[in-house]
């Protein structure tokens, strides 16, 4: 089972990206209402939790990420949070070079991720 489909329920969207283009919405009438990197999702709509599908997806498309079930994504802001159990430091490591390389993400919180 992916990330995407255990964490949030969905399968894979079709065009769905890890830093998608924003979609302005008919709505939108001025620059000023962008949607913020954070809030973007999966296909560049407005979503509150756009930031960790993003990285929920980033994780489905590298083969290393794909066996680690036991570990969450979650976002506080532009904060990629991760909680749970990873089994190296070296996985761990590569799960934050590639929520860092999330458009949006300004940091990635470790703190509640045990090793083992």
């Amino acid at each position: 089972m992916g990330w995407l489909k255990r964490l949030f329920g969905l399968e894979k969207p079709e065009n769905a990206q890890v830093n998608p283009t924003p979609q302005i919405s008919q709505s939108t009438t001025t620059a000023t209402e962008k949607i913020p990197p954070e809030r973007l999702g999966l296909n560049g709509e407005y979503d509150q939790s756009g930031l960790a599908k993003r990285v929920t997806l980033a994780f489905d498309e590298d083969p290393q990420l794909d066996d680690v079930n036991t570990l969450w994504v979650a976002q506080t802001g532009s904060i990629v949070v991760l909680k749970g159990k990873v089994p190296s430091q070296n996985i761990l490591n590569k799960m934050i070079s590639v929520a860092n390389s999330v458009n949006g993400a300004t940091y990635v919180d470790t703190t509640q991720v045990t090793i083992g």
